[in-house]
């Protein structure tokens, strides 16, 4: 089992890795990746971007670790996911430290099939309404990374929607329900996190074989809080074009090409 020792000094962070260190420069970003399973990833992590040395890092809630960031990131672990096998998440931290020098943490919070409210649950795919799991395990995460990092939370990337859509399509939930639930789980991330910490969203894409409605519907409720909260933003918009361009791996989930794009894309809208 490799061994894992951590060296905080201020805002220095050194890890050592069998008789390998790994010294982080003074500014330690954190992102919270929160979602269903387009924020798990389920991509190809052969294809993966790789982030040179000591400039990006995963919290490892199970051990309280930090580890150097590659995929398949995340852990299968209270009620959250490791990504199966690629995700967005290297390519986002390469390109963000890229344009910032920071040191990126990723604190991976996802789980496939999550609802974002309670009508539109599918069984122990949990949601992030408050009778579900995620958010309460989402924030103790991102907490135990800061309080371990000594870093700043600097967002929460948001990459779910597709289940609501189709909940939405079914006449399960209808579309004030979703917006309300949105629109409450940020608020519930703000008072626990922080009442300024960004919110960034990736706006969801399509299933293929379903109708578009739902999707639409989601989307443009994102896009609605986007212009009304205060620190929402979109980051991302193409995911309805990945199809064409060949970037999904089934008629849902989107693959390492497509995970990249997101990853780098995000990184420059996040900097802005």
């Amino acid at each position: 089992m490799t061994s894992w020792i951590r060296i905080l000094t201020g805002n220095s962070l050194m890890v050592l890795l069998t008789g390998i260190s790994l010294t982080a420069t003074a500014q330690c970003s954190i992102f919270l990746a929160a979602g269903q399973s387009n924020a798990v990833g389920k991509g190809d992590s052969s294809s993966s971007v790789h982030p040179a040395p000591a400039t990006a890092f995963e919290y490892k809630w199970q051990h309280n670790t930090l580890v150097p960031l590659e995929d398949p990131a995340g852990e299968d672990y209270e009620h959250l996911q490791q990504a199966t096998t690629g995700s967005m998440w290297p390519a986002f931290a390469d390109a963000y430290h890229q344009r910032t020098g920071d040191t990126v943490i990723i604190v991976p919070a996802a789980r496939g099939g999550a609802s974002c409210h309670q009508k539109a649950r599918l069984g122990d795919m949990d949601t992030w309404d408050t009778s579900g799991n995620l958010f309460t395990a989402a924030v103790a995460k991102a907490k135990a990374a800061a309080a371990l990092s000594q870093g700043t939370l600097k967002g929460i990337i948001w990459l779910q929607g597709e289940r609501d859509a189709n909940a939405i399509n079914s006449g399960v939930l209808q579309p004030d329900e979703y917006k309300a639930a949105l629109i409450n789980l940020i608020r519930r991330f703000r008072h626990a996190l922080g009442t300024q910490v960004p919110f960034y969203i990736v706006q969801t894409g399509n299933y293929k074989g379903h109708p578009e409605t739902g999707f639409n519907e989601v989307r443009k409720i994102q896009a609605e809080l986007a212009g009304a909260m205060p620190q929402v933003f979109i980051v991302y918009r193409d995911t309805p074009q990945f199809p064409g361009k060949h970037w999904m791996t089934d008629d849902i989930h989107y693959n390492q090409n497509g995970l990249n794009h997101i990853g780098t894309t995000v990184a420059a809208a996040v900097k802005k």
